[in-house]
């Protein structure tokens, strides 16, 4: 029996590993998330704001055509990361030259992909027999070029935990899509109106991020060398990006052709809603927890503690999410987008179970890549490629659009159940241990949803109401849900609900004692 006690092992006790400015790791981590969690919650508004505006503003058919347009994009933005990225930040040793090796790779890799997605425009506009979705393509492609100017300064502010780069960088990026695109849609300009609101919006990327980092290049030397390293571990990471936008394009191209465009666009917005939850757990835990988890990975102890505490926590998240998007995501996308949009809420129902294989998916992943083992993923690759593909084309056959949102949640499941495997070839983690962080939250969330859904579907009906009263009894279906959820999780998971309410305590306290003591400096 091990001798160590709890404190030993508990991740938030130790501080022998120190972040910048020599911060102890888990306050650099804490920092990192605090400052992402608030940039989400503002993100996410401005997101909203504008999914709403857009909605009411375009059809869902030219919503489609922005999506088929943006394929090639998407797709050839994967070869310009390369993987890279990721090998940056895990690198702890000849820091400046791999910087300068990354940062001119992928600017040459940003201009021949957009001269590649430039040329390849037409096919797209003949795959969807949409001439518009082909200038979509072609007018999109430049986007690729300035998007390799951002990589290496949000590496390097990422390896420093940078709070700057969440708390400046996300908003300003949402806002100036936002307001582009939601101005010039205002004034007429339809599918174009996105295509300005992405160019701006990756513009304002490159200049946040090139203002408030402190690296510049000609720093360090490149070398073929470093670029081998780095590009052997980032390999996988482009087969998995690969296969994530193999089985995007697939799916725009299935729904786009094989159903309709108004079907792709709600298809689109559906997943739109459906990822926010994915979207919070990547932005707030996984972007501190990979650096986090490359610095500790020689402590295998430690590490378990980590992994669990951060799968338990991103579980009990998404669990929520979950249960929510099926007792009440037809009425809340109604009430929200608009009577038009109601296609795609069934669609937000069928993703349902998205956030719960992402949040498996997301905190492994970086456990695998903290410990520098990239290969295994090509596991994930082959696993989400394949059965999402099969499921896909069986799915769609059979249910149609609701077939191919399932298809996606059914896949992410599976998927993030092999990364955990996978996870377990990297870290002393026995099964036990993950099923006692992933399994209770999951009945409390199904007693919620329940509760929920007799709520909503025969009492509030908030989708047959005036709008004022209709987001109101969204908000009462949200307490409701959070309600029963949490006196769930008193009962299915006891030692975590003592957790969430010792952290928010401590949160509270903190800010608290942070505002006391601005006044007594001031």
């Amino acid at each position: 029996m091990s001798s160590t006690t709890p404190e030993e092992t508990d991740p938030a006790s130790r501080t022998v590993e120190t972040g910048p400015s020599g911060r102890s790791l888990m306050s650099s981590i804490g920092r990192v998330a605090g400052a992402s969690t608030v940039a989400l919650l503002f993100c996410e508004l401005v997101s909203l704001a504008q999914t709403v505006a857009l909605a009411r503003l375009l059809t869902p058919a030219e919503i489609g055509i922005f999506v088929a347009g943006t394929v090639l994009t998407t797709f050839f933005g994967t070869f310009v990361e390369g993987g890279l990225r990721s090998g940056l930040i895990q690198r702890d040793t000849d820091v400046a030259d791999a910087a300068e090796t990354v940062f001119r790779v992928t600017l040459l890799a940003g201009i021949v992909m957009s001269i590649g997605a430039l040329a390849a425009a037409p096919v797209i506009g003949a795959i969807f027999d949409s001439t518009t979705a082909g200038l979509v393509a072609a007018a999109t492609s430049g986007v690729l070029l300035v998007y390799s100017v951002a990589n290496v300064p949000e590496a390097m502010l990422q390896r420093e935990f940078s709070v700057k780069r969440r708390l400046i960088v996300g908003p300003a990026v949402a806002v100036s899509y936002a307001t582009v695109a939601v101005s010039t849609a205002a004034l007429g300009w339809g599918v174009w109106s996105m295509v300005a609101g992405t160019y701006v919006s990756y513009i304002t990327l490159v200049v946040s991020v090139w203002t408030i980092t402190s690296w510049r290049p000609g720093r360090g030397r490149a070398s073929f060398a470093l670029w081998r390293e780095l590009a052997r571990y980032g390999a996988p990471l482009v087969l998995g990006m690969i296969g994530s936008r193999v089985q995007a394009a697939t799916e725009a191209v299935v729904v786009g052709r094989g159903l309709s465009a108004s079907d792709l666009g709600f298809f689109r917005y559906g997943q739109r809603i459906a990822r926010i939850p994915a979207m919070a757990i990547i932005e707030i835990g996984s972007v501190a927890l990979f650096p986090a988890f490359s610095r500790i990975a020689k402590d295998p102890d430690r590490l378990v503690s980590a992994y669990l505490r951060a799968l338990q926590w991103a579980t009990i998240g998404a669990a929520a999410c979950s249960g929510l998007m099926i007792a009440a995501g037809t009425p809340a996308v109604v009430v929200v987008l608009g009577e038009p949009w109601r296609g795609a809420g069934p669609v937000v129902v069928a993703l349902a179970g998205l956030s719960l294989g992402k949040a498996f998916i997301c905190v492994s992943e970086e456990i695998i890549k903290g410990c520098g083992r990239t290969g295994l993923l090509n596991w994930y690759t082959l696993t989400e490629v394949g059965v999402g593909l099969a499921l896909l084309l069986v799915f769609v056959g059979f249910f149609g659009l609701v077939g191919a949102a399932l298809s996606v949640s059914i896949t992410a499941i599976v998927v993030g159940i092999v990364v955990m495997a996978l996870a377990r070839r990297c870290i002393p983690v026995s099964l036990s241990q993950l099923a006692g962080a992933i399994l209770p939250p999951l009945p409390a969330a199904a007693v919620a949803t329940v509760v929920l859904w007799l709520f909503e579907h025969h009492l509030a009906h908030s989708d047959t109401h005036p709008t004022l009263v209709a987001v109101a009894l969204l908000a009462l279906d949200a307490l409701v849900f959070a309600a029963a959820y949490l006196l769930a999780l008193g009962v299915f998971a006891r030692s975590a609900t003592t957790d969430l309410v010792g952290t928010v305590r401590r949160l509270v306290v903190t800010a608290v004692r942070t505002r006391r003591d601005t006044r007594v400096d001031s």
